[in-house]
């Protein structure tokens, strides 16, 4: 025996022991793959809307899976107000270290049209896209239309603001939609009284409690209520139907009427988000839309899928901002 050697050795053991759980922890993380130290803390993820609606669904999905790729909790926290307002600013109003980020919605692309607020997509630092969904149209389980055709002979031949219609603020995503919808019939917008909500699950909410005649949203954001067999899809504004929802005719092939309308989804920060957080959350949400689980997710649910990065993204949210101010302009709700 050398007691010197053998000494050594103990110690080398003991060392590679006590490294090797902090080896393996690290291999396990997809955040020492990126070689940096952010996040250094849990993230939240700020969503606009109220929890049970469409948007939340996705961003909690989005959550969980992020939660794994960044190795840090990711907290999904609902930052509802002013048709999207207060949730939107407090995406754009965060520290800059990609500890706070959001899911932005179409809204972004139109709230400043209004005059709600002075935020648009440049008020942020754009990730990735991940979600695009035509709206629906839906009544109430009990109600006596059967079909989209019965309901639009039936709008037709009412006096205005005799109907009353929800699934968002006034001059929301899915006011817009119907809007568009009620102006190819060659009606005017407020034909029917439309009812504003804090999201598309209090609309669907207020349908099935017979407060409002019909709610324009997306399918899925319906899914809970038609499952429940408390309401019925009509017809889907889009150029072809829904996988998830298969029975549910476009407004094309029911009505002989060539028009589609629907909301998009996608995570972003505030301004001045550093590059390492740029690049670990492009990369994480890459990775993320890839995944069998969110796209089994958003099959399942009926939800759509569209993706671009942070450059991809961008252009997207210029197109959308240009085309809902000459959308809104057209129906008589963008101001100057």
């Amino acid at each position: 025996m050398v007691p010197g050697r053998d000494a050594g050795r103990a110690a080398t053991r003991r060392r590679s022991l006590l490294a090797a759980p902090a080896l393996a922890l690290a291999l396990r993380s997809p955040r020492a793959m990126a070689q940096g130290r952010y996040p250094s803390r849990p993230v939240q993820l700020l969503v606009p809307w109220a929890a049970g609606g469409g948007t939340d669904a996705v961003a909690r999905m989005i959550g969980s899976l992020l939660e794994r790729e960044l190795g840090q909790p990711v907290v999904v926290v609902n930052r509802t107000g002013g048709q999207g307002v207060v949730g939107h600013a407090a995406i754009s109003n965060a520290a800059p270290d990609g500890h706070t980020i959001g899911m932005l919605t179409l809204e972004i692309a139109m709230m400043h049209w209004v005059g709600l607020t002075e935020l648009t997509p440049r008020s942020y630092t754009p990730i990735a896209l991940m979600n695009q969904d035509p709206a629906a149209v839906m009544v109430n389980a009990a109600s006596p239309y059967a079909d989209i055709r019965a309901l639009a002979e039936a709008l037709r031949a009412a006096p205005p603001r005799r109907f009353k219609g929800s699934g968002s603020g006034r001059g929301g995503s899915w006011h817009l939609a119907f809007v568009g919808w009620l102006r190819a019939m060659g009606l005017g917008a407020d034909h029917v009284l439309w009812v504003p909500v804090e999201g598309a699950a209090l609309g669907m909410q207020e349908l099935a409690a017979g407060g409002v005649d019909l709610v324009a949203c997306s399918l899925p954001e319906g899914k809970g209520m038609l499952d429940a067999k408390r309401a019925r899809p009509l017809v889907v504004m889009a150029a072809e139907r829904n996988g998830a929802f298969p029975d549910v005719p476009t407004l094309k092939e029911a009505l002989g009427i060539d028009y589609a309308a629907g909301l998009w989804r996608g995570i972003a920060g505030p301004p001045g988000l550093p590059a390492e957080a740029r690049e670990v959350l492009g990369a994480a949400l890459d990775r993320i839309y890839r995944s069998e689980e969110f796209q089994g997710f958003m099959a399942t649910r009926g939800f759509g899928t569209s993706f671009a990065g942070a450059a991809g993204f961008a252009a997207f949210m210029d197109r959308s901002d240009a085309a809902m101010g000459q959308a809104l302009r057209d129906v008589g709700l963008a101001k100057g």
